[in-house]
């Protein structure tokens, strides 16, 4: 007979000590919740732990080796909120030494399994920790084809019901609820952030969401944007043996605009850079461009655009990303996109990807993406209302989604709440942006782009210290990351590679 929450609840808390390799794990096997199957209940020693399968996510790789983690109770679980789901989750419970906090983990690209390392690295640092495959397996879109119910459970459904059943089974493991509620995940991670911020305000206490995939829509089209400019006439394309070139180039340009010659653009916004610098004067080499590669660039450094009104569609990439084009501007379209439009708009798997229409297709994919994809509710007072933090972070050089959909969803939330709560110096006590100068998409680049934004989260929600600074590192250089629209600037003396040497200050006019 299975055990009710209730009971299970009661029956823990009667055992003297929760204790590792006891009965509390393997009893969880029994624990009843609604629309839930428990698969697996399992003690785990440290260091043990060898994931299954497939282990990508959403962010970088993790810095914590599954070898060094310490011994938690491991459960799986399958949740069937509707008749055709099919979600599978995770819950990571220390075994001893829990922080009595919660930390659920998000997804990269479609997602379709669990992130295990960004799983290990909440463990590590002693929170309980859950993370879903988002209702299907693999990482194409085709499972929409035909199940609108999974399309929900990507969209939001997943990680909502993900998060009510870890809570319960963390209360039932423990003895009593996790005492704070933390959401952490970047890419399609940051974008579920938003979507439980905007869809779930009480769900999380704190939301750490950095380079968030949307809206997913409109970065579907300023993909293809790319690929149509790089692809359609094989004259544009522009070959990877190309890109160092273009970039020496930008850097040329717009590298000392902040003051500092030092590799970074601080505020690729101010940076005009002209392809017309390196065009070909002889023959084609790997040094300079061609016309047609010309026009390539300007289109992949400008917005997408209706051919018709004029309306932007979607921001385009800045100035300073050029060494990772690979990943939208390569030899075919980049795939999670085709896939999005194949399986989601238009249910249609020979969809040609070329016959895309910029004018009266975007209404349509707006029109089915809104309610169960994009997060673009910029209305976040409920989740402000009870003292809910949300963190975003985008690298300034990120390659597969535009840095300013973030800026502008930011900009956004503080035109619509900063009326109820009394301006924007008062929003900036529950949202803040953090630009990452150098920095790829959710890591990676030229730019310190390793920083601790759960150590920055928690001392604000937990103890009112809003972030003013985070310190990202790199190969020896520190730099101190600001709070939007602030940039660092260097105070003109001591090392440049060390971020004591700047300060937080807003921009020149």
């Amino acid at each position: 007979m299975k055990l009710s929450l209730a009971s299970a609840v009661v029956f823990l808390l009667s055992v003297c000590s929760v204790t590792f390799g006891a009965a509390p794990c393997e009893t969880l096997a029994s624990l009843a919740l609604p629309n839930t199957t428990i698969t697996l209940a399992q003690p785990v020693g440290a260091g043990e732990f060898t994931p299954p399968g497939r282990t990508f996510g959403g962010g970088p790789a993790p810095a914590v080796a599954f070898k060094d983690l310490p011994a938690f109770c491991r459960i799986a679980a399958t949740l069937k909120p509707s008749d055709d789901s099919d979600i599978k989750i995770e819950v990571w419970l220390p075994a001893s030494g829990w922080n009595g906090k919660f930390q659920a983990v998000g997804n990269g690209g479609w997602a379709g399994s669990i992130s295990y390392g960004a799983m290990a690295e909440a463990l590590h640092d002693g929170y309980a920790t859950s993370s879903t495959d988002t209702g299907h397996a693999g990482t194409s879109g085709s499972f929409a084809l035909g199940h609108p119910e999974k399309v929900v459970d990507f969209g939001y459904r997943s990680e909502h019901e993900m998060t009510v059943k870890s809570k319960a089974i963390i209360a039932a493991f423990y003895g009593n609820p996790a005492r704070m509620s933390y959401w952490n995940g970047c890419s399609t991670g940051g974008r579920q952030g938003l979507k439980e911020a905007q869809r779930f305000p009480d769900d999380y206490d704190g939301i750490i969401a950095g380079a968030p995939a949307n809206p997913r829509t409109r970065l579907a089209f300023g993909t293809l944007w790319i690929a149509h400019a790089n692809l359609k006439d094989p004259a544009s394309y522009i070959p990877p043996a190309k890109y160092p070139a273009i970039h020496q180039a930008v850097l040329n340009a717009c590298d000392a605009l902040d003051g500092l010659k030092d590799g970074l653009i601080a505020d690729p916004t101010r940076c005009h850079f002209d392809p017309q610098a390196i065009a070909c004067k002889g023959g084609d080499t790997s040094e300079c461009l061609t016309a047609p590669q010309i026009e390539t660039v300007k289109k992949i450094l400008s917005p997408s655009r209706n051919p018709r009104t004029g309306e932007e569609i979607y921001p385009g990439l800045e100035p300073g990303a050029e060494l990772g084009w690979a990943t939208l501007a390569g030899p075919q379209p980049f795939s999670a996109t085709t896939d999005h439009f194949k399986y989601v708009v238009f249910k249609d798997p020979n969809w040609d990807w070329k016959t895309l229409n910029f004018d009266g297709d975007v209404a349509l994919a707006d029109k089915i993406d809104n309610e169960t994809i994009n997060a673009t509710d910029a209305n976040l007072k409920p989740f402000f209302g009870r003292k809910g933090k949300l963190l975003l972070y985008h690298g300034w050089a990120d390659q597969n989604v535009a840095p300013l959909s973030t800026v502008n969803y930011y900009k956004r939330v503080v035109d619509t709440v900063s009326n109820t709560l009394g301006g924007e110096r008062r929003t900036a006590d529950s949202i803040r942006l953090f630009m990452v100068p150098g920095m790829a998409h959710c890591g990676g680049g030229e730019g310190p782009n390793t920083f601790d934004v759960m150590s920055a989260m928690t001392a604000w929600r937990e103890n009112g210290q809003a972030p003013d600074r985070i310190i990202a590192s790199r190969a020896g250089r520190t730099r101190p990351l600001c709070p939007y629209p602030q940039v660092a600037k260097y105070k003109r003396t001591g090392s440049v590679d060390d971020a004591d040497n700047f300060v937080c200050a807003e921009p020149r006019p």
